[in-house]
């Protein structure tokens, strides 16, 4: 029971308005494009002894698993003083990989440790021994290269400690640019501790830990129900990543075990059933485990549930050390944990939910994080031959359906949940030496079904003069989203290079390559799968979807069984309803609904 069921909810407010107010600092203060234009950065804040309390629009990877790093912060720092920041990147320590730097701050109300403030960002360059922040390829840590920081004191009594930042500056490809980035970090997290502060000091610290316990226990009885009224189960839901020439010929399949108790009011998800730590950058660490099940979980339940440590504590998450989908064997590298096999593991728990029954789960949306998203890097002639590395944002993948609505157009991934900013690529193409010749959306490569997935995005681009190097390490190129309830497949992933003569080569999934001047990379994210039989989705939505550039006629008649006619000069298109009712009654009766279709091909 709620004590103050007035002042709760409006505190619970007050700190996801402080944690926005972290974020807003964090955006317009960073200096790379990939925190100041894409959005890749979180912030939190946290109890004295490790509990969430508010993440506001954090992206989900981020945030839902950061208790772990504030932990390891009081278990190696147990002198903590006011005025101390942490520098954490630690990915056996409780961080995502090792590209998300987070500042934690201590925040201490009359003395007492009280709130750890946390500020996470994904960088552009870390020091890796290749030109990316997602070194699949990396056989060990030592491979990858990264500068790591196991929860390291940066600022003490305010004052930065300058020999730290000297040790990044010499490592890492843009010194000034990381130099900004690192200190909005502090500000934000700054930010964040002078709020609460001021937060206690107006309403007394005793009256808002109260509040802080009442809304985490409220969070937890909104979860309980949730639970409790979902059908009791226990299932293997699976998923696979693609396959990997040369270091993984087989992929990685990823199995999960999901037991909903609703008389408990509890859920075990178990992926001890996993493969052992792989020799590359695709283990996935502790943190980013806890956080793609409470993703998957909280997008299978009531969207009302808050997302903190209360409706943690109905969710059971069973790992083992030295798994692929587990607690990773130092050294084996986590430099790619925030996606590729992250997103398998939410899409196993989607697919899993949705066989609970009509109206449960989601399809499949894009795994691909392909060229479009590349880590680009290079010289820039146009000043000075300046040294550039950052992530481009230029398409994202398709969304999956869900049982009340439509695939999300800029979805990205599920790890990300359509928080990322797409790029401007008027911005872009000015901070750096490369041409956007189209970025556009590829019709019909969502999933058909009763909910529609998204469709895929293609862009092509490349240098303007001189070379550009993309790393990409994309997924759902091989294995596609797949459908549920009935629902299609969609669209795969694709990259390929285009010569200056305009030959196209159709390039691996993960693939490091140089670009030289009038040479050109398409690349075409994955789009969403659908969810539930095409042949009853709403004709008004189909005719929608065609008239946007979403669909094509064809797949309107053959996929989703409409007829659309022209009524002549020049008029808009219309719904045949006879020619329907006739064209869905006869693919029913073939056998043609959502299931029984061929998945849809990448277009060549």
């Amino acid at each position: 029971m709620i004590r103050n069921p007035v002042a709760t909810p409006i505190l619970a407010r007050r700190f996801d308005a402080i944690v926005r107010e972290m974020s807003n600092a964090l955006l317009r203060s960073a200096r790379s494009s990939v925190i100041a234009a894409a959005k890749d950065f979180s912030c939190a804040l946290l109890t004295h002894d490790d509990r969430l309390i508010a993440a506001a629009e954090g992206l989900p990877v981020h945030v839902l698993g950061c208790h772990l790093q504030t932990r390891s912060m009081r278990t190696l720092h147990p002198d903590l003083r006011e005025g101390d920041a942490f520098l954490h990147n630690d990915p056996y320590l409780g961080n995502t990989h090792a590209a998300d730097h987070a500042i934690l701050v201590p925040v201490f109300i009359d003395g007492v440790h009280m709130f750890t403030a946390c500020a996470k960002a994904h960088q552009a360059d870390i020091g890796n021994s290749a030109p990316t922040t997602y070194h699949a390829f990396a056989r060990d840590v030592y491979e990858e290269g990264a500068l790591i920081f196991p929860c390291v004191l940066v600022e003490r009594g305010g004052t930065i400690n300058d020999d730290i930042v000297r040790m990044c500056e010499r490592r890492i490809r843009v010194p000034a640019q990381w130099r900004g980035d690192f200190l909005a970090l502090i500000g934000a997290a700054r930010i964040g501790e002078r709020r609460l502060k001021e937060l206690c000091r107006t309403l007394g610290a005793e009256a808002v830990a109260a509040s802080v316990e009442d809304w985490l226990d409220y969070s937890e009885q909104r979860m309980a129900r949730a639970i409790a009224g979902l059908p009791g189960v226990s299932l293997v839901s699976e998923s696979a990543h693609d396959p990997v020439d040369p270091i993984l010929p087989d992929g990685i399949p990823v199995r999960v075990g999901i037991e909903v108790d609703p008389s408990a009011a509890k859920i075990t998800v178990d992926l001890r059933d996993n493969i052992d730590c792989v020799d590359c950058g695709l283990n996935q660490t502790e943190a980013c485990c806890l956080a793609h099940v409470f993703t998957a979980i909280f997008n299978c339940l009531d969207d009302d549930v808050p997302r903190n440590e209360g409706a943690f504590r109905r969710v059971e998450v069973l790992m083992r050390d030295g798994c692929a989908v587990g607690r990773p064997a130092f050294p084996h590298s986590c430099s790619v944990s925030t996606t590729n096999v992250a997103e398998r593991l939410i899409y196993a728990i989607h697919s899993g939910f949705a066989r609970l029954g009509e109206g449960r789960g989601l399809a499949e949306g894009s795994a691909s994080m392909g060229g479009a998203m590349a880590v680009i890097s290079g010289t820039d002639a146009r000043r000075g031959d300046a040294p550039f590395v950052n992530q481009l944002f230029l398409g994202v993948g398709g969304g999956p359906a869900a049982p009340g609505a439509d695939g999300w157009l800029t979805y990205c991934l599920p790890t990300a949940a359509g928080l990322v900013h797409l790029d401007s690529v008027e911005l872009v193409e000015s901070r750096y030496p490369i041409a956007v010749d189209s970025a556009r959306i590829v019709a019909g490569s969502g999933g058909a079904g009763r909910r529609r997935g998204a469709p895929a995005t293609e862009v092509v681009y490349g240098p303007t003069h001189g070379s550009l190097t993309a790393v990409i390490p994309s997924d759902g190129h091989h294995v596609a989203p797949r459908g549920v309830c009935g629902g299609a497949d969609a669209t795969a992933g694709r990259t390929a290079k285009l010569d200056r003569d305009g030959r196209e080569t159709v390039l691996p999934n993960f693939v490091q390559l140089t670009l030289e001047s009038g040479e050109r990379l398409r690349a075409m994210e994955g789009g969403g799968a659908g969810y539930g039989d095409p042949l009853t989705r709403d004709v008004e939505r189909v005719l929608h979807d065609v008239a946007e550039g979403w669909e094509t006629r064809d797949r309107a008649l053959n996929a989703y069984g409409v007829v659309l006619s022209e009524p002549g000069c020049g008029g808009p298109l219309a719904v045949d309803e006879t020619a329907t009712e006739a064209r869905r009654r006869a693919l029913t009766r073939r056998g043609r609904c959502a299931g029984e279709t061929e998945p849809i091909r990448s277009p060549s």
